[in-house]
């Protein structure tokens, strides 16, 4: 028999995953030491933080993954949505303004960014629309009950303003209801749709729209808009083949702004190179493979949509994240799943993965019963 370093495509997604998370501790605390200290007097500030989130977010990973039914979520949706509705409103309302933005709810000694939240829950609530549609070999329609408790979702999230979760609390179900299957009169709506809002988004927040002209060329206004773009590939390019060393990297040093959040890969690669940079490419790859095989294989249409929607908020994520890092498209502030320094982020990707890791259980004591 082939051996292999896992049974089966969870203990993959887990041993991924696991890595990931200790990569990313290292990272969060390489890439933000020295403002840490600055600011304030601790070189371990953002790390303690980091690992409090990583220790309760390992444990409610445990708790959902082996001992929560992924059914139940449905069951439980009204009061999820009701709460995370509220959170948004209340960070409207009450959230702190950071660089004009409230996109932050203060519990004591700790924040929560709620729209963090909205982007699981549209998925949840998409495959429970879903997988009705799927079993009665049914095209998925824009105009459902469920797309109108997503839209509000979408629409509190860009008031903070953040376009870029708000495209990802929209963009996910809707490439969901494409990967289900849709009628064509909706595909032509939808593109219309596409077509028209993203200028608009872009037209409300002029600033938008200079940062995707400043994409194509950042050293135009290497300055002031094109700044972090051309300090990252400055970071990324200083990394070379076999990286600085860990620790070592410059641009950490008020060079590169954000660069324990957004840009954390760029001081990544910094550190460690190509090597190290293809090493995470490769990981991400292997989480998608090993997702899209627990969706095949989940026990019902619930379980694959809700497997597909997870694949695409943590892979769709870290494409967008590394895109941006890369100069190749435009800054929109989405962070790289398990890697970028964020609370709440992690808690909510570690949630969405434990929900991925249940449904792939359940699929094989599924297949084991009948014998499979």
């Amino acid at each position: 028999m082939q051996k292999r370093f896992w049974s089966n495509d969870t203990e993959a997604i887990i041993g991924i995953v696991l890595v990931l998370v200790v990569l990313g501790s290292i990272n969060v605390f390489s890439s933000s030491f020295i403002l840490a200290e600055a600011d304030y007097g601790s070189p371990y500030f953002f790390l303690k933080k980091h690992a409090i989130f990583a220790v309760v977010g390992m444990g409610v990973f445990s708790f959902i993954a082996f001992f929560v039914d992924y059914h139940k979520w449905r069951m439980w949706m009204p009061f999820i949505l009701g709460f995370t509705i509220l959170a948004l409103l209340a960070v409207l309302i009450v959230g702190p303004s950071v660089n004009g933005a409230k996109r932050w709810l203060p519990l004591g000694p700790i924040q929560m960014q709620p729209a963090e939240l909205a982007k699981l829950v549209s998925i949840m609530i998409t495959a429970a629309y879903l997988a009705p549609c799927v079993n009665r070999g049914i095209k998925a329609t824009l105009l459902n009950r469920q797309m109108a408790l997503v839209v509000p979702l979408f629409v509190l999230t860009e008031l903070e303003p953040d376009m870029g979760t708000a495209c990802i609390v929209l963009g996910v179900p809707l490439i969901m209801m494409f990967v289900a299957g849709m009628r064509t009169m909706d595909l032509k709506v939808l593109a219309g749709l596409i077509a028209t809002g993203i200028p608009l988004l872009c037209i409300i927040q002029p600033y938008r729209l200079e940062r995707i002209k400043v994409t194509w060329d950042p050293w135009s206004d290497a300055q002031n808009i094109g700044y972090q773009t051309v300090q990252s590939l400055s970071a990324i390019g200083s990394g070379e083949l076999w990286g600085m060393g860990l620790g070592v990297g410059i641009s950490k040093y008020d060079y590169l702004p954000e660069a324990h959040t957004d840009f954390a890969f760029a001081i990544f690669c910094q550190e460690n190179g190509f090597i190290g940079a293809i090493f995470v490419f490769l990981l991400y790859a292997a989480f998608a493979v090993y997702s899209a095989r627990v969706a095949n294989k989940a026990e019902d249409a619930y379980g694959q949509m809700l497997a597909v929607g997870i694949l695409l908020l943590i892979v769709g994520q870290a494409i967008a994240n590394l895109l941006m890092v890369g100069g190749s498209f435009p800054v929109v502030g989405v962070p790289l799943p398990f890697i970028s320094y964020g609370g709440t982020s992690l808690l909510v990707s570690l949630t969405a993965v434990a929900i991925l890791v249940n449904i792939g259980r359940r699929g094989d004591m599924v297949r084991r019963k009948r014998g499979e």
